[in-house]
């Protein structure tokens, strides 16, 4: 597995563990990790911090050519607010752990030029099943139903 990838996954463990969502990112920039997060809605009592919100929060501020040349990973097909983030900031790839449990607006990022890579992980996918058939409640809050 993708060493990148497999730490979203511990991020995303980190999280649960914490009694939020398990949902993790990284952010690559030129084979170097740049930023890492995972969801903190809960623990921060926060409207926004998705974890790809939380790990480019990490990150800090970055250059341009930064993002453009970044890869960033996420345990779960990013949503709406989190695509368009990486719109904003050019991010040209993003790998993607799994989409089947909840699908962002991809056909709409690629359309605007993002290479998404859909590894369909079996971990990420156990991981969001048993947190929804768990927390229904918290999850649909999350994805705004």
């Amino acid at each position: 597995m993708d060493p990148f990838l497999k730490l979203a996954i511990e991020e995303a463990r980190q999280g649960l563990a914490e009694g939020g969502i398990p949902i993790g990112s990284v952010l690559v920039v030129d084979g170097q990790v740049r930023g890492q997060g995972h969801n903190r809605r809960v623990q921060k009592g926060s409207a926004i911090l998705h974890a790809e919100m939380d790990c480019l929060e990490n990150a800090g501020r970055l250059t341009a050519k930064d993002y453009q040349q970044a890869v960033l990973y996420s345990t779960l097909s990013p949503c709406d607010m989190c695509s368009g983030t990486a719109l904003l900031y050019k991010i040209p790839k993003i790998v993607i752990g799994e989409n089947r449990t909840f699908q962002g607006p991809e056909d709409y990022v690629r359309s605007r030029g993002v290479q998404l890579e859909i590894v369909d992980s079996a971990e990420c996918i156990e991981l969001m099943r048993e947190f929804i058939a768990a927390r229904p409640e918290l999850w649909n809050e999350d994805i705004g139903v």
